[in-house]
């Protein structure tokens, strides 16, 4: 299985390796457009600022090939926010794979923090990236955007707001949680996008 997680300026690349590698999966964590084109699968991880990010993977033409993969693509964290078509992190129009609006949590209540960062559960799984994981299962988040519920929503999560914590369409796949980051659930949902 050649697995490609995609390498851009941003962090949370090598959690990402590491969560593979205890899958017994050796994979590549490149930029190279034909390593990315000719992988079986792709992931596109990120943590940090959209803006910065998009204009990265325009300046590298990485826009534009993560939108046109055929395989099974799984985005995470600022992955899923920038597979949406606009966020307000920056004002910046991303790469409209999922036709859905990133905003930033709005709190008047102390008890809300911003970001949201810790465990928190999943609710309305709607997808065989969740084969085998229960309702209301915890996982973990670290954000301060949030992409709003839509047609292609495939998990709910409740923070101020029900959110997507989890997005579809075709071959491409999304979660705004960490799965890397998330225990033995995260190994599940792992596994299972290595199956699709």
């Amino acid at each position: 299985m050649n697995i490609a997680i995609i390498k851009y300026n941003a962090g949370n690349t090598k959690s990402v390796e590491h969560a593979l590698h205890r899958l017994g999966i050796q994979p590549i964590i490149t930029d190279d457009i034909e390593q990315i084109q000719n992988a079986d699968k792709v992931i596109f991880p990120g943590v940090g600022h959209a803006e910065t990010t998009m204009q990265h993977l325009k300046d590298k033409k990485l826009d534009i090939l993560i939108k046109n993969l055929k395989q099974p693509v799984l985005g995470i964290c600022l992955g899923q926010q920038l597979m949406c078509s606009h966020s307000e992190e920056g004002n910046v129009d991303c790469l409209n794979i999922f036709p859905v609006q990133v905003k930033k949590f709005q709190s008047t209540d102390n008890q809300f923090k911003i970001p949201q960062i810790g465990w928190n559960n999943l609710y309305n799984l709607k997808s065989p990236l969740f084969n085998n994981i229960d309702e209301n299962s915890f996982v973990y988040f670290v954000h301060s955007y949030y992409c709003e519920q839509s047609e292609f929503t495939i998990a709910t999560c409740d923070y101020i707001h029900p959110f997507s914590a989890g997005l579809q369409k075709d071959n491409f796949y999304a979660t705004q949680f960490h799965p890397e980051k998330s225990a033995d659930i995260g190994n599940i949902i792992l596994g299972n996008f290595i199956t699709i």
